[in-house]
């Protein structure tokens, strides 16, 4: 079953501690939000050697998940 067609009575955006909020306020006095927000993504953290001019490993800390597949 389709969904009525809703008419937009307003729409505004506004930034709150970080966060863009999108809002659709429609005429039956409903309203759509999104909520917008940006994030950091640890892939990995290692301790590796140099010394010698090479990279060699020592530790892996931290590492993505997808990785390990």
């Amino acid at each position: 079953m389709a969904s009525p067609e809703k008419i937009a009575d307003w729409a505004d955006h506004k930034f709150e501690e970080g966060i863009l909020y999108i809002r659709v306020r429609f005429i039956d006095k409903t309203e759509l939000c999104w909520r917008i927000t940006t994030s950091i993504l640890l892939e990995e953290a290692n301790l590796s050697d140099w010394k010698g001019g090479n990279f060699r490993q020592l530790r892996v800390f931290a590492q993505d998940e997808r990785d390990s597949e």
